[in-house]
């Protein structure tokens, strides 16, 4: 109450009711060492209600992670360790950044998945609950993480998975910022869970008619949930938004907004404390919260004896159990990326499958899947077998618990969640695929991954109106620019096999940001001089001008640089000396120095021309005022790719007549006579 108060804003109400189960949870339910938040044996910990950050803060205060009261005073201001929704990377002991409903949700069942896959990887034998590898997923939702509707999507995939180390505390108040939930929500939400395939067990502090807060019977519940390792656990806890406040509890007013004064001080009065003390936190409550530190550190000394005689037992998997958490490529990897034939034809989608199946052997921590496409997007490495339950397998996709490839089903909203949560677990490093288009579906948690710093992966296909006849629903426009606008993602368009090749070595070199590569369903040319150090550079000459002082720039991305280099020798034969750049990611360009960019555009060479498959929007920063671009500012149409691609212009032909167009605006095209 104070914290809000003092900051003005906030949201109160949750974090007063559930302040007994997060206490709970953080002293005797959770295993946790508060001296080492980073302790790879520790229990997980997802507050994906984000809203109620104080439910989490006020934990990592009392358990000793660092936190202060005058950190708790700063809840909400500039440079504070207290934002208004917790955020991975800034504050110590928060798992990740929650605050859009759901995305914890779905977070927590990644992490439930890394963590088994984990095991797999490094100790599949050992008895259940033997391992060094063993640990639980907690994670707490309210009303608002599970009417969003991708809780029904992550919740389906962790029932199917039988995800055992995963437990769901829901926060039933029936409040939500428009007040009583039963305007828009009256499903048995346990029961949904029940369909799902999850174990359930309610605990109700209103079943009485008089609120008690029963903590003997909530840590009964989750006991239970700890005992269940065939299924994941949901815990229906339903409480009282705000209590004890008397006049605002079990109403909308305290789910968003401070108490006042005068509420603060009656409050504090039904609590038997001095409604004149702020942040009063008497030293020997404070003692005793911390006693859980030493718990902590107890359970993580007796967990290292198990770890140091599996690294014993294990010096391989040990040592790349080491390599895998620092984020280390082994040496030589790249050995295996495959190189393919100059003039050959291959769709990127599939020579991006060909990357795969070779790394599968040297990258035991690559794993990924694709939201129902794996034929279409490629994603399955070959020979490798399926992330499921072994009753789950079939035909097509055998497999077993330990597996590696990933089937999210038509989960797209998920998926994205899901690639995070493994991500932010540790150990392993994921990718997910869909079309292009359906990355809407995942912007979200695209968007989280960005903000977060996370090295996943998207292996986004179908990327233009190359896919054709399956027309203007399924053909991406404006995603490519509206993807590049995410700051922190990187958007990768390989012009062939061997670009893509470059693409996925870049990519997996960086460890500190999420990739999206997008792929072609068509086929195109494998091109002479590709350079994987070019790629690498986001942007690089392709085709110098054949008199080494070009008079235009052509730019391009994917697909197209086939018909910019096309049009560049039409250019040539007409006298006009043109560059060809293929631009695969503007995102590394941008990040090089300006000496470099210097030598790929020259400011001195203003007639330029950008050429892609979709809107032009940020193509302009790079032609300049007097360039042009050969875009596509309407949405396609269903037909064969080829016909599309003439009638909406974007061929040789027009990037020739743009360039000629550029070069009039500086001047330097003095046309023809005609004659007449």
């Amino acid at each position: 109450m104070d914290a809000v108060e003092k900051a003005g804003s906030g949201h109160p109400g949750t974090a007063m009711s559930l302040a007994p189960a997060a206490y709970l949870l953080f002293q005797h339910a959770m295993r946790h060492d508060p001296t080492d938040p980073q302790w790879a044996g520790r229990d997980r910990f997802v507050l994906s209600a984000g809203h109620t950050s104080l439910t989490l803060y006020i934990q990592l205060y009392l358990s000793g992670y660092g936190l202060t009261l005058d950190d708790l005073r700063r809840l909400r201001q500039w440079d504070s360790l207290t934002p208004g929704h917790p955020e991975h990377g800034h504050t110590a002991g928060v798992e990740t950044t929650t605050g859009p409903l759901g995305q914890g949700l779905g977070n927590a069942v990644g992490m439930a998945m890394a963590a088994r896959r984990e095991r797999g990887l490094f100790d599949p034998d050992a008895e259940p609950g033997r391992s060094p590898f063993d640990h639980h997923i907690w994670c707490v939702v309210s009303d608002g993480d599970i009417e969003e509707g991708i809780s029904h999507e992550a919740s389906s995939l962790a029932g199917h998975q039988k995800l055992g180390n995963l437990i769901v505390i829901y926060d039933d108040n029936h409040i939500s910022i428009e007040d009583d939930t039963l305007i828009a929500k009256s499903e048995d939400v346990v029961k949904r869970y029940e369909a799902y395939g999850w174990h359930t067990v309610s605990v109700d502090w209103t079943e009485s008619g008089d609120y008690t807060e029963d903590v003997q019977a909530l840590y009964e519940a989750l006991q239970e949930a700890k005992a269940e390792t065939g299924r994941p656990s949901f815990v229906r806890l339903r409480t009282i938004i705000g209590w004890p406040a008397p006049n605002k509890q079990n109403t909308g007013k305290i789910h968003g907004s401070a108490l006042g004064a005068e509420e603060v001080a009656a409050t504090k009065q039904v609590l038997g404390m001095d409604p004149a003390k702020t942040f009063d936190v008497p030293d020997e409550v404070l003692k005793h919260a911390r006693e859980v530190a030493a718990r902590g550190r107890e359970a993580h000394a007796e967990w290292e004896q198990g770890y140091r005689s599996w690294r014993e037992a294990n010096p391989e998997r040990a040592a790349e159990f080491d390599r895998i958490s620092h984020r280390e490529l082994p040496a030589g990897w790249t050995s295996a990326l495959p190189s393919f034939e100059v003039g050959a034809s291959m769709a990127t989608r599939k020579a991006s499958g060909e990357v795969l199946s070779a790394l599968a052997p040297v990258l035991p921590e690559l794993w990924g899947g694709s939201a129902d496409l794996a034929e279409s997007n490629n994603t399955t490495m070959k020979g490798e077998p399926s992330f499921i339950p072994e009753e789950f397998q079939t035909k097509d996709f055998p497999g077993h618990r330990y597996g590696r490839t990933l089937h999210f089903g038509i989960r797209e909203h998920a998926m994205g969640a899901i690639l995070n949560g493994i991500a932010l677990h540790g150990g392993t490093r994921p990718y997910g695929g869909t079309f292009l288009v359906f990355s809407d579906y995942m912007r979200p948690s695209v968007r989280l991954a960005a903000l977060m710093k996370l090295p996943v992966t998207y292996v986004w296909t179908h990327d233009s109106i190359g896919l054709g006849e399956d027309g203007p629903t399924h053909q991406p426009v404006e995603h490519l620019w509206s993807l590049r606008a995410i700051p922190g993602l990187d958007v990768v368009r390989p012009a062939d096999a061997n670009e893509t090749a470059a693409a996925w070595k870049t990519v997996l070199e960086h460890t500190d940001r999420p990739a999206a590569i997008a792929l072609t369903r068509q086929n195109l040319p494998v091109l002479e001089g590709t350079s994987a150090d070019g790629v690498a550079h986001g942007g690089y000459v392709l085709r110098e001008a054949s008199d080494g002082q070009p008079r235009v720039i052509l730019i391009a991305t994917g697909s197209e640089v086939e018909i910019a280099v096309q049009g560049g020798e039409l250019l040539e034969s007409q006298g006009i000396p043109t560059r060809v750049v293929s631009m695969p990611c503007v995102e590394w360009f941008k990040g090089q120095d300006s000496a470099y960019k210097q030598t790929v555009l020259p400011s001195s060479i203003r007639a330029r021309v950008a050429v892609e498959a979709g809107i032009a929007l940020g193509w302009h920063e790079f032609v300049g005022e007097c360039g042009e671009v050969v875009s596509l500012e309407h949405f396609g149409a269903s037909a064969p790719y080829k016909t599309l691609y003439e009638q909406f212009g974007l061929t040789a032909e027009r990037v020739a007549a743009a360039a000629r167009a550029s070069l009039a605006k500086l001047g330097q095209d003095k046309g023809e006579t005609t004659g007449n």
